[in-house]
């Protein structure tokens, strides 16, 4: 099997990474292509892929082909390759907002084999959340075959191509918001006189073991919370201040303007 990577920005770099450091395919049948020819050297140097010549040849070496482009590049890049696309190709797409029917009228055809996917950037570290899902004309063999991929940097659900909006808000902007909440943690720690570089890892450490306790424990967040607030205790002081606050209310809208401006992208 041979990947290509059109666009090698940090998302695609996660997933190479990931994929040959699982030994799920080696890096020489990786090849990748990006404008950018200093961060196409150093993820060479990294993992051993191949660079190509172009966009064509990229296409031209792959039998599973990651468009991982900007939305605002999207159509242009299709335009480019896809005379070149063998039918055969599964075409995965990233790109926020990007419909399979999108894809499909890029493309010319509703005949090439589409999966749309939105990961994470905990990718990075091997821990990202990946949502699928195929056009008809992707085979249950072959979606297996793209969820194995995914499964060497993140956990993955297939869903219905409707919730992939919601899915862009949820877990792919999240970090950002977990990101913001890690240092306001920190910050607050900081201000009560704890050292700023063991306040993050301090912070980051709660967020994690909370976050694995949700998975592992199988017990609703809200029941998980209240086991931490004693009556009359420190928690359940800290917990009234947030509700106080509206941090719920603000999570929620955050993430409804996150999935009106994802519908919006393709317009």
């Amino acid at each position: 099997m041979k990947i290509g990577f059109i666009g090698c920005g940090n998302m695609a770099s996660a997933m190479i990474k990931g994929i040959v450091k699982s030994n799920l395919i080696e890096g020489k049948n990786i090849i990748a292509g990006d404008p950018d020819k200093a961060k196409l050297e150093k993820i060479k140097e990294e993992t051993n892929i191949l660079i190509g010549k172009n966009n064509i040849d990229v296409v031209k070496n792959s039998d599973i082909l990651f468009l991982s482009v900007k939305p605002n590049k999207y159509k242009d890049v299709i335009s480019e390759i896809k005379e070149s696309i063998n039918e055969n190709t599964i075409i995965v797409t990233i790109a926020a907002g990007i419909t399979i029917e999108n894809s499909e009228s890029f493309l010319g055809s509703k005949e090439r084999k589409i999966v749309r996917v939105m990961p994470n950037t905990p990718a990075l570290v091997g821990e990202g959340m990946s949502a699928l899902c195929p056009n008809k004309n992707v085979t249950n063999e072959e979606l297996e075959e793209i969820k194995k991929i995914f499964k060497c940097f993140s956990k993955v659900e297939v869903i219905e191509e409707v919730h992939m909006d919601t899915v862009t808000a949820l877990t792919g902007s999240s970090p950002a918001y977990v990101f913001m909440f890690i240092e306001a943690l920190a910050d607050g720690a900081v201000l009560k006189g704890l050292p700023r570089d063991k306040a993050y890892k301090m912070a980051a450490q709660a967020v994690y073991g909370s976050a694995k306790m949700v998975l592992e424990t199988g017990k609703h967040p809200g029941s998980l919370k209240d086991d931490v607030c004693s009556p009359g205790g420190t928690t359940i002081e800290a917990v009234f201040v947030l509700e106080k606050g509206g941090m719920r209310a603000a999570v929620i809208e955050a993430m409804e303007k996150c999935v009106d401006k994802a519908k919006n992208m393709n317009k």
